[in-house]
């Protein structure tokens, strides 16, 4: 398994993966202050990464995706928490990490390189798209759609059948009551927009 970042993010990967019995990583990171990530080297190279799969190991999700776009890689791995809840009728795609005490309930979507935040639940018949961050403790009630690249802070609620835009920013312990559009960013209970992100 290679893991591509040697940030906090990634301690909690590695984590992770080790509790699944994973402890052949190789660790990649750019930042040469960075020798060692766990007890684990941190490497400089993009070495030829052939058939291993690669998690992308960055909180960031507009990151994640370009990196995502250059790898030029197919086998891109999952990181699932033996704690967490999930439904054997929900989905999850190709490099997304699902943290501990997640709750993922019916007939969920989850995108590609998705991050699913320490006791996020995210009820029935919801899609996330690709690239999502749900932070810690957020609840996406059923229905719930989120738009790709879009962060959802600690803590926010978002009510049933509410549709989120892309690259969206929704502020920790915000109440989500209507639709979101597309790069708005959001705070408050309820949750009114602030600002719109520049894409």
């Amino acid at each position: 398994m290679v893991l591509y970042g040697a940030s906090g993010h990634a301690k909690v990967i590695i984590d992770i993966l080790e509790r699944n019995g994973v402890d052949d990583l190789y660790i990649i990171d750019d930042n040469n202050q960075i020798n060692s990530i766990n007890d684990y080297s941190v490497h400089r190279n993009n070495k030829e990464i052939g058939d291993e799969n690669v998690i992308i190991s960055i909180g960031d999700n507009s990151i994640r995706k370009k990196i995502s776009e250059n790898i030029g890689n197919n086998n891109f791995g999952t990181a699932i928490h033996p704690n967490s809840v999930i439904d054997k009728t929900s989905n999850i795609s190709e490099g997304t990490v699902v943290m501990a005490n997640v709750v993922i309930n019916s007939s969920t979507s989850i995108g590609k390189h998705c991050i699913l935040n320490t006791n996020a639940v995210i009820e029935h018949d919801c899609i996330i798209e690709d690239f999502v961050h749900i932070s810690p403790s957020a609840t996406l009630c059923g229905n719930v759609t989120v738009g790709e690249g879009t962060h959802i802070g600690a803590g926010a609620t978002v009510i049933p059948n509410v549709k989120i835009g892309k690259w969206c920013t929704i502020g920790a312990a915000s109440v989500i009551l209507n639709d979101v559009p597309d790069n708005a960013v959001i705070y408050g209970n309820p949750g009114k927009i602030v600002k719109y992100n520049n894409k």
